[in-house]
């Protein structure tokens, strides 16, 4: 990434396998039983999001449909729920990606609340239309909790990218 104005710092590429890992790691934490209640936050499109913004060329819309489907499966929900929804964050977040980069990351997890929120409808919307239940109306808190979790996942999920290659003493960054 190109430093602007002072802002950010030059990253180093991104290891394959760490995006990979980290969405693994985010399915996996979205499987705990815990007893997922409407209000929980979901890593998995969080994360999802976020490689998608910063990575469209490796994590895009294929991707968001598998982990989708697996989510499914998980959770006995209607197939192709999470599924549709996790397809159109990818879409929209690829869409928004060169915009969204050039902003902080508290005006980007703002920028963020429409995607999340598009997304619990689109699930609330199929379980509906398949005879489930209305879960409340805490669902509104968890495109919330997304939000606010923007700011740990970027710093969590740029923090290998940030570590200072080997300096010599002419080339220092």
């Amino acid at each position: 990434m190109i430093r602007r104005q002072g802002q950010q710092q030059l990253l180093l590429p991104v290891s394959p396998f760490f995006i990979w890992a980290s969405l693994i790691a985010a399915l996996l934490l979205d499987m705990v039983p815990l007893g997922r209640g409407a209000w929980t936050p979901d890593v998995l499109a969080l994360v999802i999001v976020f490689w998608a913004v910063h990575q469209p060329t490796r994590v895009g819309i294929g991707a968001a449909f598998v982990f989708g489907l697996c989510m499914d499966v998980h959770q006995s929900a209607m197939l192709g729920q999470h599924a549709l929804s996790y397809t159109t964050l990818g879409f929209c977040a690829i869409t928004l990606h060169r915009r969204l980069l050039w902003y902080p990351v508290a005006l980007q997890a703002l920028q963020l609340i429409p995607l999340f929120a598009l997304s619990h409808a689109i699930e609330l919307a199929i379980r509906m239309v398949g005879g489930g239940v209305f879960p409340g109306w805490t669902i509104l808190i968890s495109p919330l909790l997304e939000t606010v979790l923007w700011p740990v996942a970027t710093l969590l999920l740029l923090a290998p990218q940030r570590r200072t290659p080997e300096p010599d003493a002419n080339r220092p960054l």
